[in-house]
């Protein structure tokens, strides 16, 4: 009896750790930055390649990604925007706040000019074309032979880029689709349901928003069914996209979307903002996306849900059956 009830007890605590486990499946982890002033960035891979446009929400249709990509799990920090500052001659302004929180009043200049910076540390192409070295001026445009060309041409971002701002549908897809059932929600909750306010936390279908002010970026509400937190509320997000149309003029109106701390009524997939390229906001922050590469040495792959659901099913079974003895 004694032995049944240890085995028990041994199932029951892997059970609890695969769990665990689940909570951070297709994620992998990218270390920025050398010595005090390094820091590192999660993303969450989003799969389902050639899935549809999403025809309810804004602009419309929107979420189609031909590709396969990754997008960060949390949205970037004050604290790495210090250690971007402390690292190169390039300075940007931002918040006060606290290095935990998610940076804002930086510009889509700005927010490009840390992503490019991302990919020269790695040893990658520059995702924007910047030709003069004020840290808030407008990118040029690349050519067409060097531009983006997945999923239509982006001149904005470079064809060999790895690291890079969200795209419109990048953003759209890694926020409002449900990769089970290959569906739009109105909300980036579990079930697409508007989330429950809070201060901050990472209970399920809650989100930072009817605040007074920000949330930690690992404390912003539940995860959405690709992983990542923090796309209803918290701060709003700059898109790479230009507001309108294409990426074809450099000072046109960037967007931006997901909510912000302290307004409930903008979280939903209907709502999208713009704002000039050069102009930063208070409510304004952003994250990152990055190509899919099983060759990059700086990235720690964490258990894929397939496999951590098989070992689930596993030890359920082990447990089934040793309490039915």
């Amino acid at each position: 009896m004694q032995r049944r009830t240890l085995s028990c007890l041994i199932s029951l605590a892997s059970f609890s750790l695969l769990l665990a486990l689940l909570s951070s499946a297709d994620a992998s982890v990218t270390t920025f930055g050398t010595g005090s002033n390094q820091f590192d960035m999660t993303f969450v891979e989003i799969g389902n390649p050639n899935n549809p446009g999403d025809t309810t929400g804004k602009p419309n249709p929107a979420g189609s990604v031909a590709y396969q990509y990754q997008m960060g799990k949390y949205e970037v920090s004050e604290g790495m925007i210090d250690k971007f500052n402390a690292s190169q001659s390039l300075t940007i302004g931002h918040g006060s706040r606290g290095a935990d929180k998610p940076v804002t009043s930086v510009t889509w200049n700005e927010a490009a000019r840390f992503v490019n910076w991302m990919n020269t540390s790695q040893g990658h192409q520059a995702a924007y074309n910047f030709t003069t070295n004020g840290v808030n001026d407008n990118i040029a445009l690349w050519s067409s032979e060097e531009a983006w060309q997945l999923g239509g041409e982006n001149l904005f971002r470079h064809k060999d880029a790895y690291y890079f701002l969200p795209s419109t549908d990048e953003w759209y897809k890694a926020s409002y689709y449900e990769p089970v059932s290959e569906t739009y929600f109105d909300y980036p909750s579990s079930d697409g349901s508007k989330p429950t306010a809070v201060a901050s936390g990472t209970a399920p279908d809650t989100a930072v928003y009817d605040q007074t002010a920000p949330a930690d970026v690992t404390q912003a509400g539940g995860l959405n069914p690709y992983g990542i937190m923090g796309m209803a509320g918290n701060a709003s997000e700059w898109e790479e996209s230009w507001y309108y149309a294409s990426n074809n003029t450099v000072s046109s109106a960037r967007a931006s979307r997901g909510g912000y701390w302290s307004d409930g009524g903008t979280i939903s997939s209907t709502n999208r903002y713009s704002r000039l390229p050069d102009n930063g906001s208070i409510y304004f922050g952003f994250r990152v996306a990055s190509v899919v590469s099983a060759d990059d040495e700086n990235v720690i792959p964490e258990p894929g849900s397939l496999s951590v659901w098989s070992l689930l099913g596993l030890a359920g079974f082990h447990v089934i059956r040793r309490f039915k003895k």
